[in-house]
């Protein structure tokens, strides 16, 4: 074995060039067995094991400086640069993030999990290296779809008027996420199909150095290449086709199902944990609304499964010019959203909640100054949603309830959810937002709420002394809560729902002040600059106590949900021993 002796890039160049198959093999075999063990990104890092062993055979990292973009395919990096035991060792195996992490290494030099940042990054670092006069390779690695972020487009553009080393690789394995869309990848397939000689050049036109390579995961032509480009003095682009999930054969078949994916049998595939359930609430709301209304528009920047939007129904609805994959472009699709709006379409944009501070500038000016009536989802919001410190939904609240215009509703339940997306669009007024719980629970009975008149919250218990306000997913948790205080205490909380979190029911707060002391409020996302803030400041100098909780200020990653929300105070118990202080704090007094 080859991998047992790398310790990091160095040995790696003691090798003969002839061993560095055998080494990528290897390295493969190591990132098949963690990833069938625990999950993970599965194609993007089957897909550059040669190009990582040839990158880091050619190219003196830490000193010559390597960019990933996205970095969800820096798996075979990691394991080539000191980390290889949390790969080859099941109890390490926790040891590393999914993502390039400067606290892991010098040969990390960002911590990176959005798209299309490669090359501005590069460029930041290429202009430095000039003015601290550093002759080291600047090495940008993107891919995945990642060319269709916008970002990716400003850093060609600029790239293309620099005049020093920046050495760009463009890893084309004809994929993102799901299949990629858009004007650029039909140019991409025809460089592929002439072998880089094709003159609808969008590199050269912007000036750029290009070269092409077929031969992805040929080891010597991939260091071939590499070494013929080290040290010069202009920037280019690298083309290299290779295969998502290489090696794996039902990963090369499908490539979208196995972007990522949970622990799985590595003879055939099949999960180990048994095949996911996935609710079809979203997806049927949306495919409802397409069906009745021959005029609705359904967007999706690079995730349309998140939609529920699979195999023959996505090709089916994309058919009708009326469900749209943008791409990786965010931006794109909310400006698109408000085009749509306009016009006079219901027009939806789903979108991951990590991902909605993209368009933080297309939400507020395009969308929400024009006034136009699109509806957004926002997925996989708050502490529940996604747990990595790249991906936290954490500030989706910020984010959208102090835009003016926008309406940010939050359903507590199935039925409200349902009923809230039926509102949102077929309104005219203002555009609607709505925070798609992660996990669907029904309430039992059916919505009826006239969501046209804003700001009124919904009391679901009476009570008294306290009062809890909770957002959303926690409303089973302040529920839980005033089942918990009737059996200790003998009499109730009241509990209500605020639904709307872009204002606040001044007239129910009003009201709180005649038999309450007390108000808690609960949400899963940061605290600073949160919805329970906004209850707070509604009271001011009043003589109401409030006390609001949250999660912290921080980027939290790899945690649990519940874990997280009792490290800030969010558990039945302690919520219960803190709202029996306070009251008999007020008794006292």
């Amino acid at each position: 074995m080859y991998l047992e002796n790398i310790n990091g890039p160095e040995d790696i160049k003691k090798l003969p060039v002839e061993a560095l198959q055998t080494l990528a093999d290897e390295t493969r075999s190591a990132l098949v067995g963690r990833l069938s063990a625990i999950g993970g990104h599965v194609g993007s890092n089957l897909g550059v094991v040669e190009l990582t062993v040839a990158l880091h055979y050619v190219f003196d990292s830490p000193r010559d400086k390597i960019v990933w973009d996205v970095s969800h395919q820096s798996y075979p990096h990691k394991i080539l640069t000191g980390r290889k035991q949390a790969y080859l060792d099941p109890a390490h195996y926790r040891d590393v993030t999914g993502f390039t992490n400067p606290r892991e290494s010098v040969h990390d030099l960002f911590t990176i999990g959005h798209t299309a940042t490669s090359i501005p990054l590069a460029m930041g670092l290429a202009k430095a290296r000039d003015a601290f006069g550093g002759t080291e390779n600047v090495v940008a690695v993107i891919g995945d779809g990642a060319l269709s972020g916008g970002e990716a487009y400003e850093g060609l553009d600029c790239a293309g008027e620099y005049g020093g080393n920046l050495i760009i690789i463009l890893n084309d394995n004809e994929q993102s996420v799901a299949e990629n869309h858009g004007g650029l990848y039909r140019g991409l397939r025809r460089l592929r199909e002439s072998g880089g000689a094709c003159p609808d050049n969008l590199f050269r036109g912007l000036g750029l150095d290009y070269r092409y390579l077929e031969e992805g995961h040929d080891v010597p032509k991939l260091a071939a290449l590499f070494e013929s480009v080290r040290g010069i003095d202009h920037p280019i682009v690298l083309h290299i086709h290779t295969v998502k999930g290489k090696g794996l054969p039902y990963a090369e078949a499908d490539r979208e199902e196995w972007h990522s994916g949970s622990p799985f049998n590595v003879a055939d595939g099949t999960p180990k944990n048994g095949y996911p359930v996935y609710d079809t609430t979203v997806y049927d709301s949306l495919t409802g609304l397409l069906s009745r209304d021959e005029h609705a528009i359904v967007l999706t920047a690079g995730t349309p499964r998140a939609l529920g939007f699979v195999g023959e129904a996505r090709a089916r609805w994309a058919a009708t010019g009326r469900f749209v994959d943008v791409g990786i472009a965010e931006e794109c699709a909310m400006a698109m959203a408000s085009g749509a709006a306009k016009y006079g379409s219901p027009a939806v944009f789903g979108v991951y909640a990590p991902f909605l501070q993209r368009t933080y500038d297309q939400l507020s000016h395009d969308l929400c100054l024009n006034d136009n009536p699109a509806a957004i989802l926002v997925l996989l919001p708050g502490a529940y949603g996604m747990k990595s410190n790249t991906h936290l939904g954490l500030c989706d609240i910020q984010m959208l309830a102090h835009v003016p215009n926008l309406v940010y509703l939050t359903p507590a339940y199935r039925e409200e959810y349902r009923r809230m997306f039926d509102y949102a669009t077929t309104q005219r007024s203002h555009p609607v937002a709505i925070r798609v719980p992660v996990r669907f629970i029904d309430c039992g009975r059916e919505d009826d709420t006239d969501y046209s008149i804003p700001n009124r919250a919904k009391v679901l218990r009476e009570g008294e002394g306290a009062a809890v306000i909770a957002v959303g997913s926690l409303v089973p948790m302040a529920l839980a809560l005033a089942d918990a205080w009737k059996q200790a205490m003998g009499c109730d909380l009241t509990v209500i729902n605020p639904v709307f979190l872009t204002g606040v029911d001044g007239g129910l707060l009003e009201s709180l002040k005649q038999r309450h002391r007390l108000v808690v409020t609960l949400e899963d996302g940061e605290l600073d600059g949160g919805y329970g803030q906004r209850i707070a400041s509604w009271y001011g100098t009043s003589t109401m106590k409030v006390a609001n909780f949250g999660i912290s200020k921080a980027f939290h990653t790899d945690f649990n949900a519940e874990a997280l929300l009792a490290e800030n105070g969010i558990s039945v118990p302690k919520l219960l021993d803190f709202i029996e202080a306070q009251l008999a704090d007020g008794k006292r007094a």
